[in-house]
């Protein structure tokens, strides 16, 4: 076959959705006996954290996206997660259910566990084979499969220790105990958050300060729902976020003796508990690539290191799509996440047409007077370029008098499309918001006062470009309710753009 896709989670079902749209040869392998296998386990106490906002009070489905990091993307409006449920924050159940729906659409063959890619010949097809023995054979193969295997650090001894994935959810067990748990993160204080009524003493330890997610707009840090634990810490309630480092965990025949080092003081000290559960989030699994298909590896050997075409650096037609390509803004944006990933994967379907199937990059010719409202009108309504903020972008390229408009592509492939002269447009967080507090009323006052920085808040940003090279990057400023149109503040600098643009 054409595209062989390893995984039916969202990111292989969205990618499924845009072949069988395209009437590609292909297939999506799943290891698990229902899609979206995932989600029969995690979360493990069962509520998600992405939101779902069905009462935005828009009419328009383009704009309802902003709001609904769940649904994938279809033309079918019976395929929209919020017609499942009006939680904000939904049961991962009704999510498996969802893409069960959604897999119907898609070639799927479920029960197919995939135990090794193989590429024997360079230049010939990949081999990948199924734990029952079956042998496919594709030109380009996606992985989809998600970080499905836990990521254990470097500390002598975690491997005595309980793990997110398979600890106990009966808050019962932990009456009156201490407990340890290593990671900082979502999955940390979910845990913490479970077992608050029942433990005795809980320190919750990383090497790094929290990073809460309404600072750093990184949705992957620390998230509101699941900081109910902080107020027992700060009020003083027997439980402690500590910053440190473990030095080694030793298993006793009363539990453990833990051995860490404070961040900020040269201490190191012993403490005893009578748990200790890792919580230190997942890695590619990549025990399923034989040598000669074996792709290089990135941030701690925990996922696969990508070209801006979502390709594996090592091994040409091997992709990536979904959780996996983080690589690409590790922490900074969205790739991590469905409502963000839904846009890559349809970006990257937009790649594997241009350079597989001879079907350019979609696009429209305008009338140079007529971009600046084309790209407000974008600016004001589109879910990809609001989602993946700093990522995406839409792309005015100036030829002989005429203006094309691309859609959608990656700022880091921009470059690529400009033979001339050209405009991208984008929406980002402002530099401040990495280094005010966003509540801190007089410092954002402070920062806002002086016009040489941008606004802390998400806005327009239109780069420009001549000759593939980047001239100027100018920001556009903030409002209060997401409206980009006033005709001074977001029009004229468009408008004055495009005439240096076209000079």
């Amino acid at each position: 076959m054409d595209y062989l896709v390893i995984g039916a989670g969202p990111a292989g079902l969205q990618l499924g959705y845009y072949l069988e749209k395209a009437g590609r040869d292909y297939l999506v392998l799943e290891a698990a006996d229902t899609p979206g296998a995932f989600y029969t386990t995690f979360p493990r106490h069962r509520r998600m954290i992405s939101i779902n906002k069905p009462n935005t009070g828009w009419t328009d489905p383009e704009l309802n996206l902003r709001m609904d990091w769940n649904s994938l993307l279809s033309d079918d409006p019976d395929l929209l997660f919020t017609k499942y449920t009006d939680e904000y924050f939904p049961h991962a159940d009704v999510y498996v259910r969802y893409l069960a729906d959604f897999a119907r659409r898609v070639r799927v063959r479920c029960g197919s566990r995939v135990t090794e890619v193989a590429r024997p010949d360079p230049a010939g097809p990949f081999r990948v084979t199924t734990a029952d023995g079956e042998v496919f054979e594709a030109k380009r193969v996606v992985v989809a499969t998600g970080p499905s295997k836990p990521y254990v650090p470097s500390i002598p001894g975690v491997e005595t220790t309980e793990f997110y994935h398979d600890v106990t959810l009966d808050a019962d067990d932990f009456t009156a105990q201490r407990v340890l748990i290593i990671g900082k993160g979502n999955s940390a204080f979910e845990t913490a958050d479970h077992i608050v009524p029942k433990a005795a003493l809980i320190h919750v330890l990383g090497p790094s300060s929290l990073k809460f997610a309404w600072r750093t707009h990184f949705i992957g840090h620390l998230r509101a729902v699941n900081n109910n634990f902080l107020d027992t810490y700060q009020l003083k309630s027997q439980n402690l976020v500590l910053d440190a480092t473990v030095d080694r965990i030793v298993r006793t025949d009363n539990g453990y003796d833990v051995t860490l080092t404070y961040a900020r003081r040269p201490k190191t000290v012993t403490l005893s508990y009578d748990r200790v559960i890792t919580c230190t989030g997942f890695q590619m699994d990549a025990s399923i690539f034989a040598d000669s298909a074996r792709p290089q590896r990135t941030i701690n050997d925990r996922f696969p290191e990508l070209t801006a075409h979502w390709e594996s650096v090592s091994v040409p037609d091997l992709y990536f799509a979904g959780t996996l390509t983080q690589s690409r803004d590790f922490k900074k944006y969205t790739s991590a996440f469905i409502h963000g990933f839904r846009y890559g994967i349809r970006a990257l379907h937009k790649v594997l047409e241009q350079r597989y199937e001879g079907v350019p990059w979609p696009r429209r010719s305008i009338e140079p007077d007529e971009v600046a409202d084309a790209l407000l009108a974008r600016l004001n309504r589109s879910s990809a370029l609001w989602q993946q903020y700093g990522y995406l972008s839409d792309l005015v390229v100036f030829r002989d008098g005429r203006a094309e408009h691309f859609e959608e592509i990656p700022l880091d492939l921009v470059p690529e499309f400009v033979d001339g002269s050209a405009l991208a447009v984008s929406l980002e967080y402002g530099r401040a918001h990495k280094v005010i507090d966003p509540f801190d009323v007089d410092a954002g006052r402070e920062w806002e006062a002086d016009p040489a920085h941008e606004s802390p808040y998400v806005h327009p940003v239109v780069r420009h470009y001549r000759d593939g090279e980047l001239v100027s990057v100018t920001h556009l400023p903030e409002h209060v309710d997401n409206d980009w149109t006033d005709e001074v503040e977001h029009r004229k600098p468009i408008v004055e753009l495009v005439a240096e643009a076209v000079k």
